[in-house]
């Protein structure tokens, strides 16, 4: 009777995760969800295995899955997409900040307050906001002493931070990979 209650809480998740997304890509960190409204793409997820695929249901999402998967092959992949208008003055200043930070280079919460003249606190707070991960590295940015969180996330063994290190090592940047070596 528990395991027939499980089944069924897991497989109304996965349920709920494709409704909530116009695509859901498999990739080598789990997936990538994908929202998109109009001719614009308005959010993506990091979300695990699990929630399983969907296949794109519109241009904008099948074009997003698209350079999601030549970024997954390719690390030195720009990404070109339409991205929706969204967040606050400030958080937008720390996200043009994170996008200019090379591949393979990381810089801490404190290096990117010092540039857009703020405090680490908000700027961790802007990456946690940040609805375009991938598009707008937010991997790239780490705490001084030690990898920091990510997606609003502080859990130091948790699916996201997994992530993190995943995209790191996909992007050459091995400081942090002795933190997760069955990811490289």
């Amino acid at each position: 009777m528990l395991d027939t209650l499980v089944l069924k809480i897991n497989v109304s998740k996965i349920q709920h995760a494709n409704e909530l997304f116009d695509a859901i890509v498999p990739t080598p960190f789990g997936a990538l969800g994908i929202r998109t409204g109009g001719a614009v793409v308005t959010e993506l997820v990091y979300v695990p295995a699990g929630y399983g695929d969907k296949a794109p249901q519109n241009a904008v999402a099948e074009e997003t899955a698209r350079q999601v998967l030549r970024y997954c092959d390719d690390a030195d992949f720009v990404f070109d997409l339409p991205l929706a208008r969204l967040g606050s003055p400030f958080q937008r200043k720390v996200w043009d900040a994170i996008s200019a930070i090379p591949r393979g280079d990381v810089r801490t919460y404190g290096e990117i307050a010092r540039f857009v003249a703020s405090m680490p606190r908000a700027v961790g707070q802007a990456c946690g906001a940040n609805y375009f991960p991938l598009v707008i590295p937010c991997h790239r940015v780490t705490g001084a002493a030690g990898l920091g969180g990510f997606a609003g996330s502080d859990d130091r063994n948790g699916f996201t931070l997994d992530v993190k290190r995943w995209l790191l090592a996909h992007e050459g940047h091995r400081e942090y990979a002795w933190q997760q070596p069955t990811l490289l």
